[in-house]
């Protein structure tokens, strides 16, 4: 609030405008000045507060934030206004004001976000149906929509495919209480047969390094990072381990990898064999 208070004191030196002055901004912007554009968007930030302050009970996000995406709707405004609409740039600037405002609510609140012009169309199309459902007692057609909405039934068909509803996992599904949503989410992921072949693979690398030389075994285990350590030694700092070279090192890794694809091999084709 201190903020908030900071913030209207600070744009309070700036004048209002009238008409005739707006109109003769409008003329200098439209010059590529700069400073003009400047001086309509200040003198009318207490307009983007006053629309914010609509949404203080509804809005879950900060008014400053609410203001500072107002203020860039506010932007854009004064940079497409011109003189010739002949209406109030409060007026005009309203719109955007509230588009840009609007928009910011909805993409900090929504689980999913979907794109501005997809949202819009979704949420008329939603108003739409809680319309006829209200007066008609019935859900409205794919063609009574797209006439309602003022598009084309494709794009109906399409906007209703991100429709979508959201749902806690931990919502009961029984009167008794034993069971949720998540109870019923199956998990793909877990396969026995899968878990435990990779299993087996594990134990048969392990045995193949582990029937390695020491110093071949010990470049293996740490190269390869058998111990899920958070870093892997460079060769440089085996090799002072070790009592050796870096190269040493790298011709011993090569060895003990030539050596466990051939046993690698070899334990393939017993498989094969005894199958």
């Amino acid at each position: 609030m201190e903020m908030l208070e900071s913030y209207l004191k600070q744009i309070q030196r700036y004048p209002l405008l009238d008409a005739q002055q707006e109109a003769a901004l409008s003329r200098e912007i439209e010059k590529g000045n700069r400073n003009a554009q400047n001086q309509l968007v200040n003198s009318n930030l207490r307009l983007v507060i006053s629309i914010a302050k609509k949404f203080t009970n509804t809005a879950k996000v900060s008014m400053m934030d609410l203001i500072q995406e107002g203020n860039m709707g506010l932007m854009t405004a004064a940079s497409k206004f011109h003189y010739g609409f002949n209406t109030r740039f409060s007026t005009y600037a309203y719109t955007w004001i509230l588009q840009y405002m609007l928009r910011y609510m909805y993409n900090k609140t929504s689980m999913i976000a979907l794109p501005h012009r997809k949202e819009e169309l979704l949420r008329k199309v939603t108003a739409l149906q809680n319309d006829y459902k209200q007066q008609f007692n019935r859900e409205p057609s794919v063609s009574e929509l797209a006439d309602g909405c003022g598009c084309s039934e494709e794009e109906i068909v399409s906007v209703m495919a991100y429709a979508y509803t959201i749902t806690s996992i931990d919502v009961e599904t029984s009167e008794e209480g034993n069971s949720t949503v998540g109870d019923l989410i199956p998990d793909n992921k877990y396969n026995p047969e899968e878990n435990f072949l990779r299993e087996v693979e594990k134990n048969q690398v392990k045995e193949m390094v582990d029937s390695l030389p020491e110093k071949e075994r010990t470049v293996i285990y740490y190269r390869y990072n058998f111990e899920c350590e958070q870093h892997v030694p460079t060769l440089r700092e085996l090799s002072s381990s070790l009592g050796v070279s870096a190269e040493t090192v790298r011709q011993m890794e090569m060895r003990a990898v030539k050596k466990i694809k051939k046993a690698a091999v070899n334990l393939r084709a017993k498989e094969c064999f005894t199958a």
